[in-house]
């Protein structure tokens, strides 16, 4: 079995919901405590035993690809302070292994068309796709590294999933399955972002896929769908008919960051955890309760 060595970050999204702070800088680059979104993402991929990060990018993106470049200025000026634990940090954010590779999406036509702009650098591989807005924690075990687990078993396309709020199936892609006698259900439809009262479930996909390169084909295929996007769910809906493609409920918390509200949640309870503030961060919440 091909293993899974090569994630997708679609990272080419405006980030409007976030405006005015992402007017010139990058969403994904928004702090989460002490590090961006994407570098959550990018180690989740790592962690799963992937060596080729595959960035979908536009041209007001150049912030991502700084961030894992080499910076020889600052290294310098660290190693001459005899600051090595900064100097290890940075040297660390992405391992000497692993390789990064920038594509541009010329237009914002939707998740699906970003996935395809990958397909050069994926070729006939199975590969991740991870959305960054989307942080799972799981300390132990990151959410790719278990679909990876499960893609072992399968050998077919998983799709992560959680239950939602009846009121929120709008905001998804929402499956309907047929349960296997497996922990996983196999999927037996897919729909972008349903209305509530025509909702399959409350089962959503959310950022982690891990996908067969035989999406492609259907991806070259799939019409603008809904918000006028390339929506990789309808992608994945054709895909059904080609192979099975099951339901990954994950172990972790998941914070929409994508949401004000969610982000915010994630500083508050990966701060409360951070292993240097944590501990003074939370005496400091508990404080100001009333």
């Amino acid at each position: 079995m091909t293993k899974i060595r090569k994630a997708v970050f679609p990272v080419a999204g405006l980030g409007t919901r976030f405006l005015p702070a992402t007017k010139a800088s990058p969403k994904e680059m928004l702090p989460v405590v002490d590090k961006p979104l994407i570098q959550y993402a990018v180690e989740e991929a790592v962690a799963a035993g992937c060596d080729q990060l595959i960035f979908v990018t536009s041209s007001s993106k150049r912030a991502i690809e700084d961030h894992f470049d080499k910076t020889y200025e600052l290294e310098a000026e660290l190693e001459a302070k005899g600051k090595d634990k900064l100097l290890q940090l940075i040297k660390d954010i992405v391992p000497s292994h692993v390789s990064c590779i920038y594509l541009r999406q010329a237009e914002a036509l939707g998740l699906g068309h970003a996935v395809l702009c990958a397909k050069p650098v994926v070729g006939d591989e199975p590969f991740t796709v991870i959305l960054a807005d989307d942080l799972i924690d799981n300390e132990s075990n990151g959410c790719v590294k278990q679909m990876v687990e499960s893609y072992e078993k399968h050998a077919s396309s998983i799709l992560a999933v959680q239950q939602v709020e009846k009121d929120e199936t709008d905001k998804y892609g929402i499956v309907s399955l047929e349960n296997n006698s497996d922990d996983d259900g196999f999927i037996t439809g897919i729909v972008e972002k349903p209305a509530p009262a025509d909702a399959p479930s409350t089962l959503a996909v959310v950022g982690r896929y891990i996908l067969n390169p035989r999406i492609f084909h259907f991806l070259e295929k799939t019409q603008k769908g809904a918000g006028g996007e390339i929506q990789l769910t309808d992608g994945i809906a054709d895909l059904l008919a080609d192979e099975k493609v099951f339901a990954y409920p994950f172990e972790g918390t998941r914070y929409d960051c994508g949401s004000k509200l969610g982000y915010l949640q994630a500083n508050v309870e990966l701060g409360m955890k951070h292993p240097e503030v944590g501990a003074e961060f939370t005496e400091y919440l508990n404080s100001i309760k009333t």
